[in-house]
């Protein structure tokens, strides 16, 4: 399938339904000469452009007209942000009827924390407050408004993210924990994506703090242990809701899964149902999924036209659909 988006390479695709359009919110990929490595430094992004489209009706047979709204936030709008503008998430908040577009970036002492920029529509421009969220760190923010309007946002990233620095804590990050590592050893737990409660405003955690989200094997119902690389957290946590359930779904990162787990409470626990998008030419998978116009679509990327060079991706979408069990399947049920 042809990508999205071509007059920019764009990667991490949230997307979101307001106003009747979708409206994607993805990093923006650019040339450099960074080699490789698994601290990501050759993911040099530096700013944000958001993208709508008013309909998929008819795809895959044709592509849409997709609108490039131009940048709406980058790097020296920012007064902490030192570099590496990465994969961003948006929302509404009606309680205030302001847009909120959150992303991750290295601070002045290249620690990664995350910020929130305020606009008065979906496609910006925005303004970011001056200092990141209190209590944030890591990369992948993602938004998840509940039916009662409550907001969430979840996070983490290993390696270049820097999720594994925080194992003392929330508020400890452990610079010798930088690089790949991870935990390990028999019984040893993988490390879970992060999830805080926003304020009313949604430009901060509530006092509750900072929660772990844990994924449970189904067939134990223990957490998924820390070498099982085709099931743990790595990075891209999502999260959506259908018929009452909670699906939490995120990439599994050097075994280049999309996968998903499903639960009760914004809060998990959840148990792994499967995987959603097997692996894709280039190193990361990054997605999202929202319903439009009564079918429900995955957002993601791959390196296809930029013939496998790594560090400059493109947005792709397909359906997915439901099982009667609830489970995601990649072909409509019969």
């Amino acid at each position: 399938m042809p990508p999205l988006i071509t007059n920019i390479y764009t990667a991490d695709p949230s997307a979101h339904v307001f106003n009747g359009k979708v409206y994607i919110y993805p990093s923006h990929d650019r040339e450099t000469d960074i080699q490789f490595n698994d601290n990501g430094d050759q993911y040099d992004m530096a700013d944000y452009h958001v993208f709508s489209l008013d309909t998929l009706e008819g795809y895959p047979d044709s592509l849409p007209t997709v609108t490039d709204h131009g940048v709406v936030l980058k790097t020296e709008d920012v007064p902490w942000v030192s570099k590496q503008l990465w994969a961003p998430d948006a929302a509404y908040n009606p309680k205030t009827g302001k847009y909120l577009l959150y992303f991750p970036a290295r601070d002045k002492e290249g620690i990664f924390r995350i910020g929130v920029a305020v606009g008065d529509k979906p496609e910006g421009p925005f303004v970011p407050d001056p200092e990141p969220i209190r209590g944030s760190y890591s990369i992948d923010p993602a938004t998840f408004v509940d039916d009662d309007g409550q907001a969430y946002l979840y996070f983490g990233g290993l390696w270049g993210g820097q999720l594994q620095c925080y194992q003392g804590g929330h508020d400890k990050f452990d610079a010798s924990w930088q690089g790949p590592k991870e935990p390990t050893g028999k019984g040893v737990c993988s490390l879970g994506a992060r999830v805080g409660k926003l304020s009313e405003d949604m430009r901060q955690f509530t006092d509750e703090g900072v929660k772990d989200l844990v994924v449970l094997a189904p067939e134990t119902g223990e957490p998924v242990p820390a070498d099982d690389h085709d099931r743990r957290f790595f990075e891209a946590a999502w999260m959506h809701k259908y018929n009452g359930k909670y699906y939490f779904s995120y990439s599994t990162g050097d075994t280049h899964y999309l996968a998903y787990a499903i639960g009760d409470s914004p809060y998990g626990p959840f148990t792994y149902g499967g995987r959603i998008l097997e692996p894709v030419l280039g190193w990361t998978t990054h997605h999202s999924i929202v319903e439009f116009q009564g079918r429900w679509w995955l957002f993601h990327h791959d390196c296809e036209l930029s013939k496998g060079v790594d560090h400059l991706r493109s947005v792709k979408v397909k359906e997915i659909f439901y099982d009667a069990e609830g489970k995601i399947v990649t072909e409509k049920p019969q």
